[in-house]
């Protein structure tokens, strides 16, 4: 089965910056259940599928599939409105990958790393860009900014 370990953290500065050119995001639901989602995105050129089920603790269910990119904007614009948009940078940090996202519009402000690991009490190396440990609070997930944004906190 496939299974996403992901831990998330606000970021204090903007340090993260100089590791590499951030690649575009956009992003849309097509369903927001609460035990599971069903996300399409855009990343730079690229479509993807993903379907995220409940799980327990930090461990949860994740199918990701990338599909064509035409189909994900056609998905995007069909299923999906609202969408976020953000831009993602990827740095390594210690034997980890970051992803730092900068949210748009909406969600201007706010910016967030995870961390995928491959077990929830793996360790880790904490950047000095990372600020307060926000996984699981709901108002962090991408389904729950497209309706509560944060410029409405």
């Amino acid at each position: 089965m496939a299974q996403e370990i992901e831990r998330k953290f606000l970021v204090i500065s903007d340090d993260y910056k100089t590791a590499t050119e951030p690649v575009f995001i956009r992003q849309g639901f097509i369903s927001t259940h609460k035990d599971h989602v069903v996300r399409v995105r855009i990343q730079g050129n690229k479509g993807f599928l993903a379907l995220k089920g409940s799980g327990s603790g930090i461990t949860r269910i994740e199918f990701e599939y990338e599909i064509p990119v035409e189909d994900a904007h056609q998905m995007l614009e069909a299923f999906c409105t609202p969408t976020i948009e953000k831009f993602r940078y990827k740095l390594l940090s210690g034997k980890h990958a970051w992803e730092v996202d900068e949210f748009l519009k909406e969600n201007s402000g706010l910016t967030m790393a995870e961390i995928e690991l491959q077990s929830e009490d793996e360790d880790f190396l904490k950047p000095s860009w990372l600020g307060k440990e926000v996984t699981g609070d709901p108002r962090y997930y991408n389904a729950n900014l497209i309706d509560h944004p944060f410029c409405n906190w």
